[in-house]
């Protein structure tokens, strides 16, 4: 969505992203079987690669997402190679529980060599490399959904359309500034973001309210003696 609304196709965008799968990359006329159909979009016509390790070497990704619950699935190898590749690769393990996380956050840092952007489902302690410490950011659906839930209860929206998501995780970027960024923090903290994620106006943007919220501040009244 965010790819499209910087104006590429979706065709254009889908053949940005690669999807690995236990039978390994997805590819056309894949020899050793199908995929869900949900990936379809997602079959380009390429090499095959049986394994990650084989995947990340043919294609060279800038940013590795896992979502299969496949602890060290991330390998030291691969987190090696991808610092290689890149100035700045994105790792995102994001499988829970924490034993399920493709590579812990002190992997990610160490096998990097520092360089890595770093973000994970369950959370990770502060990790300490090379005399500088890192805060692992926690990437979570509630940086998000209370916000937005918080929004449509305030306004009664009887509908919640797609943009109402990115709009939503555009503001949550926002609020990340260069030195969250620098300690290795990619979000804010989960109390500050509900009444600024409610106060963004996606509604209004995406077309569903005619009006805009307000967020009005008040003080507690001082006591009289």
């Amino acid at each position: 969505m965010a790819m499209k609304k910087d104006g590429l196709s979706e065709a254009d965008a889908a053949r940005k992203l690669w999807v690995v799968d236990n039978k390994g990359l997805i590819v056309k006329n894949r020899p050793n079987g199908g995929w869900n159909a949900s990936f379809s979009s997602y079959a380009h016509k390429h090499d095959p690669a049986d394994t990650l390790a084989e995947a990340v070497e043919q294609i060279k990704p800038t940013i590795l997402v896992g979502a299969a619950a496949i602890g060290g699935a991330f390998t030291p190898a691969i987190l090696k190679r991808m610092a290689e590749f890149n100035d700045r690769p994105i790792i995102f393990a994001l499988s829970n529980s924490t034993s399920k996380a493709e590579c812990t956050a002190e992997d990610a840092y160490k096998y990097t060599s520092g360089k890595c952007v770093f973000a994970s489902g369950s959370p990770f302690p502060p990790v300490v490399y090379d005399r500088k410490t890192y805060f692992p950011g926690q990437c979570n659906s509630s940086h998000i959904f209370p916000g937005v839930a918080l929004a449509v209860i305030c306004t009664g929206a009887s509908t919640i359309p797609e943009e109402v998501f990115l709009i939503s995780a555009e503001k949550l970027a926002g609020m990340v500034t260069a030195a969250d960024l620098d300690k290795g923090s990619l979000y804010g903290r989960f109390d500050n973001c509900i009444l600024q994620i409610a106060t963004t106006n996606f509604l209004y943007e995406a077309g569903v309210l005619i009006f805009k919220l307000t967020v009005i501040e008040t003080t507690k009244p001082t006591a009289t003696k």
